[in-house]
C-alpha cells in the first residue's frame, strides 16, 4: 500500500484539480445538490497513484459514490494535472462541513425524531427502519399545474398542520411512474421536519416496511417492530402496491394502520393506482386505503413539462440553454417527469464535460436514443385506427357503447393495448374511449390477459398489433 501524505505536502497541481472538479460539480448540479452532498467532500491526501477525498460518514460515502462517484470521476480524468490518479472516498469523521450542508446531510440521513437530530451511528441504525429524504425534493422545488394541483394542495395542507387533517387521513397520492408522488412525499416530511421538529415521522417504502417486519420476525423482535412504528406522529408508505400478495405484511400493515388512526396520527400512502384498483390487496386494507382523500396525479401537459424544465434550469443557475431545446423537450419527453429532467441532465452534462454549447442539433445526438424510444410510443388514436382496421371495424365503434362481441372484443384489445403502450392513467383511457369508467377498463385488460393466455391464434393477433405500433 503506498504511504499516504498529509494535506500540507500535497502538490498544488492536485489541490488545484481537485477545486476544479468541485466547482464544475455546483454548475452540474446545482446548489442545493452541492451544499447538502458535494461541498462536504475535502482533500484529505495522496499516495504515488491515489487522491483520497473524505466525507464526515459512511452514509455520505455510500450515497456519493452511488449517485455522484461515475461524474466525479469523469471530471477528475478531465483535468491535465490529475492524469493517473485515482480516487478514493474515506470516511473521517473530523472532516470539515458547511453548517448547512452539515445541516441538510445529517437530516437527510435520518428518520425525524423527537427534534433531536441523532448523531451518526444512531443515524445509521434508525436507518435501518426508516429511509433517507433527497434534498431536492421540497415544495418549492415542485411545479405546479392541473395534472396535479389537487394532489399538492392536499400534500401542502397535511404538511403545513400541526394535527391530524380532517378527511385526509390517510392522505393517498396515486399515479404513473415518475409523476412526482415521492416528490410530494418527501416534502410533506421536509416541511414537518423544519417547522414542526417535534413531530416524529418515518418515510420508508412498502417494500422496505416488509423487508423490516420479516427481519423483525426472523430475529424474534416483533414487539419492538410493532412499538417503532405505531408510537410515530406521522407515518408515509410509499408505492404501497409492492404489498400485493404479501399477507403477512398486509396483515401487520392493516394492525399498524388501525392502531396510528385510533390514536389520531396521520398516515400518508402512495400508490401506482386507487385504492379500489390495487390487485392483490386485501379488501379490508384497501377500503381503510380509501378512507380518507385520494388524489390522482395525472400525465403531464405541455406547459407543466415546460414550468419543470425552467424550474430546473433556474437550479442548475450555469449554461444558457436556447428556449428552442427546452420546448423541443417539453413536446418530445412525455412520458413522466423523472425521464424528462434526466433528458435536461445529460444535455447539461454533455456540454459541460466536452464543453460545447447547447443547441437543437446537439440535443438530438446526445438524445437520440430516448428519442427514438417516445417516438415509438403509440397514442391512444393510433392504437384505435390500427386495431379498428385490423378488426375492420370503424374507428366511431372505439367510442360507441355497442356491446356486439366483433365491435366489443376489438374495443377491450385496443384498451388493452392503451394500458399496455402509453403511459396514460386508467380513467384517462377509460375517457378517451367514450366515457368509459375505469373500471370498465380494468376489465378489459383482465379479460384480454385470460384470452391471451387460452387462445393462441388470438395471443397471435395481439402480439401482432402490438409490435406494429412499436415500430
Amino acid at each position: 500500500m503506498h504511504k499516504l501524505r498529509i494535506d500540507r505536502s500535497q502538490p498544488d497541481a492536485l489541490v488545484t484539480g481537485w477545486n476544479n472538479v468541485s466547482t464544475k460539480l455546483q454548475g452540474l448540479y446545482g446548489d442545493a445538490i452541492y451544499r447538502s452532498w458535494l461541498k462536504p467532500l475535502r482533500f484529505a491526501g495522496s499516495s504515488d497513484t491515489t487522491v483520497q477525498l473524505s466525507v464526515p460518514t459512511r452514509f455520505m460515502r455510500e450515497w456519493i459514490t452511488s449517485h455522484y462517484g461515475d461524474d466525479i470521476r469523469n471530471l477528475w480524468q478531465q483535468e491535465p494535472q490529475t492524469q493517473g490518479y485515482d480516487l478514493e472516498f474515506i470516511v473521517t469523521a473530523s472532516a470539515a462541513m458547511a453548517p448547512e450542508a452539515a445541516k441538510e446531510s445529517e437530516s437527510a440521513a435520518t428518520v425525524l425524531t423527537s427534534g433531536s437530530w441523532q448523531s451518526s451511528e444512531a443515524a445509521d441504525s434508525d436507518l435501518q427502519m426508516g429511509a433517507p429524504l433527497d434534498p431536492r425534493y421540497t415544495f418549492d422545488n415542485f411545479v405546479v399545474g392541473k395534472p396535479n394541483e389537487l394532489a399538492h394542495a392536499a400534500a401542502r395542507r397535511v404538511a403545513e398542520s400541526t394535527q391530524v387533517v380532517a378527511g385526509c387521513n390517510p392522505l393517498f397520492l396515486y399515479g404513473g411512474v415518475g409523476l412526482g408522488k415521492t416528490h410530494l412525499m418527501h416534502a410533506i416530511a421536509w416541511h414537518i421536519r423544519n417547522n414542526n421538529p417535534s413531530r416524529r415521522v418515518i418515510y420508508l417504502s412498502a417494500e422496505k416496511f416488509m423487508y423490516q417486519f420479516i427481519k423483525a420476525l426472523r430475529f424474534k423482535e416483533a414487539m419492538a417492530f410493532k412499538e417503532h412504528f405505531r408510537s410515530v406522529d406521522v407515518l408515509m408508505i410509499d408505492d404501497v402496491q409492492f404489498i400485493s400478495g404479501k399477507d403477512s405484511t398486509q396483515e401487520e400493515f392493516f394492525h399498524t394502520f388501525n392502531a396510528l388512526v385510533d390514536q389520531n396520527k396521520q398516515l400518508i400512502i402512495s400508490g401506482d393506482r386507487s385504492p379500489s384498483d390495487l390487485e392483490g390487496i386485501e379488501e379490508r386494507v384497501r377500503s381503510r386505503l380509501g378512507w380518507g382523500l385520494v388524489a390522482d396525479i395525472h400525465t403531464t401537459t405541455y406547459e407543466l413539462r415546460l414550468g419543470i424544465l425552467q424550474s430546473k434550469i433556474d437550479q442548475m443557475q450555469m449554461l444558457q440553454i436556447p428556449q428552442k431545446v427546452v420546448e423541443f423537450l417539453a413536446h418530445k419527453i412525455t412520458s413522466n417527469v423523472r425521464e424528462l429532467e434526466g433528458a435536461l441532465n445529460r444535455v447539461v452534462a454533455h456540454a459541460t464535460l466536452v464543453g460545447r454549447p447547447i443547441t437543437l442539433e446537439s440535443t438530438q445526438e446526445v438524445l437520440r436514443d430516448l428519442l427514438r424510444a417516445n417516438d415509438r410510443r403509440s397514442s391512444i388514436d393510433d392504437i384505435q385506427k390500427q386495431v379498428a382496421g385490423h378488426y375492420n371495424i370503424k374507428v366511431s365503434d372505439m367510442h360507441s357503447a355497442r356491446r356486439s362481441r366483433s365491435v366489443a372484443r376489438p374495443r377491450q384489445v385496443a384498451m388493452y393495448l392503451s394500458k399496455k403502450l402509453t403511459s396514460k392513467s386508467l380513467p384517462e383511457i377509460g375517457r378517451r374511449f367514450g366515457g368509459k369508467d375505469h373500471t370498465t377498463v380494468m376489465h378489459a385488460v383482465k379479460r384480454v390477459d385470460e384470452l391471451i393466455a387460452s387462445d393462441a391464434e388470438f395471443a397471435h393477433d395481439v402480439e401482432l398489433l402490438s409490435k406494429i405500433l412499436q415500430n
